[in-house]
């Protein structure tokens, strides 16, 4: 398939390998001025920790240069990715400086119904993301590892690459729509975008449902932790406008990624229609 076709794939193109649910390309997306998001670029996913035999080989025909992975320590350690050989790996913490690592903990109560009608009961996860979701934005440590993460894909060397946290929807969430928003995706597309989680993982986790109901819990609960809800990404949205005023403001104040960096990032992820292409030298 030549380059011009790969970039009319339909966007949120799922990629079916089962140990890594919730892997896919974010290329595809129009973008303003009626260019495209290049395919076979950058890939979201959870974290790699299960790959293995016939997935494995499945996963490195993707040809990754770079995986960034965008999770703590503890969780690094806990379980570590299993990545094809010469893969460079990035580690971008986040979270590093959030007192409760946000987002991140909550996943311990998905085997602990008592703990999760504590702590996510009575409308409390809306308010748990709106916080955490917000901290994605603005910690230092979260702008230290996005500047990170941001450097590393502008750099043509360094791709294709593929971006994780655990479940591939937060950290990762924002790694995306920030990274589509600047190439000029609507707001719309890239709502869609993160919505595709609820597809893509949800029916993955059904054990995980069925274990914590046998425990007495009610599953209700465990969806504002392992799914996504548009609510969450508008609130990192709205932090971004506040602090920063946009997303070109995020990247220049916040990240210190500068327009010339952030056209970069633009001229190698998009690819423009004929009519608009840089005509070719006689």
């Amino acid at each position: 398939m030549n380059s011009e076709a790969a970039d009319q794939i339909k966007p949120g193109r799922r990629i079916d390998i089962p140990s890594v649910p919730n892997l896919r390309d974010i290329g595809g997306y129009a973008t303003a001025g009626g260019g495209r998001v290049r395919t076979g670029q950058l890939y979201r996913s959870v974290e790699l920790d299960h790959l293995g035999g016939e997935d494995l080989d499945s996963f490195a025909r993707l040809g990754i240069r770079t995986i960034y992975d965008l999770r703590t320590e503890a969780e690094r350690q806990a379980q570590p990715d299993v990545v094809p050989e010469g893969v460079e790996q990035v580690h971008c913490d986040v979270l590093k400086d959030s007192p409760g690592a946000g987002p991140a903990q909550l996943m311990k109560v998905l085997s602990d119904p008592s703990e999760a009608e504590q702590m996510l009961g009575g409308g409390k996860s809306l308010k748990l993301f709106e916080t955490g979701y917000r901290e994605i934005v603005s910690l230092p440590s979260a702008l230290n590892a996005y500047r990170a993460f941001f450097t590393g894909i502008a750099q043509d060397e360094r791709r294709p690459a593929l971006f994780h946290c655990t479940t591939g929807k937060d950290r990762t969430g924002w790694a995306a729509a920030a990274t589509l928003l600047l190439l000029g995706v609507s707001e719309d597309d890239v709502l869609y975008d993160y919505g595709l989680t609820n597809r893509d993982l949800l029916p993955a986790l059904k054990p995980i449902f069925e274990q914590f109901r046998a425990a007495g819990g009610d599953p209700e609960l465990l969806h504002p932790v392992v799914g996504v809800d548009p609510a969450y990404l508008l609130t990192a949205l709205d932090e971004m406008k506040r602090r920063f005023g946009s997303v070109e403001g995020y990247f220049a104040d916040g990240l210190g990624i500068d327009e010339k960096s952030q056209q970069a990032l633009r001229d190698g992820l998009t690819v423009l229609p004929p009519s608009r292409r840089p005509a070719e030298s006689p």
